[in-house]
């Protein structure tokens, strides 16, 4: 029991600890030009983000947009830039 306790009150932590991994944010369409060239998105935080779905409607330089995607912290991507992102609403802003 007194050993249970311990690992119960860590888990408990850890679950309190767990960050939100969805976001909403305005930002700019971007090529980047390594690995082969590919589309990222530049958020008006001053973060990149690496589209794994970014639609071929979306993928042209400097298109500015709003966004609404999750990160994907599990995953690894070969472009070696910016997080990963799962886009799960994207529209052009004017």
């Amino acid at each position: 029991m007194k050993r249970i306790f311990p690992l119960l009150l860590i888990s408990l932590f850890c679950l309190s600890c767990e960050e939100d991994k969805s976001l909403d944010l305005t930002g700019r369409v971007t090529y980047i030009a390594l690995e082969g060239g590919f589309y990222g998105i530049y958020g008006d935080d001053g973060v990149g983000y690496d589209p794994v779905n970014l639609p071929a409607d979306f993928q042209k330089d400097s298109l500015r947009i709003l966004f609404n995607g999750t990160i994907l912290t599990e995953q690894a991507s070969y472009h070696m830039w910016g997080t990963s992102l799962k886009l799960n609403k994207i529209e052009r802003l004017r």
